[in-house]
């Protein structure tokens, strides 16, 4: 009965796990993502407002 309930709570701790990660790293690419394009809009300003 133990090593069954060691089995599941092991696996969703991988699980839980494998999604932090993937949140994390989809968070940091946003994040890059909208500096990079934030800097593009501001060196592009004096262009937009003509």
């Amino acid at each position: 009965m133990n090593e069954k309930i060691y089995k599941t709570v092991t696996g969703s701790g991988a699980a839980s796990l494998a999604t932090g990660i993937l949140v994390l790293t989809t968070g940091i690419v946003a994040g890059v993502l909208m500096i990079v394009h934030g800097a593009r809009l501001l060196s592009c300003r004096k262009k937009i407002l003509l």
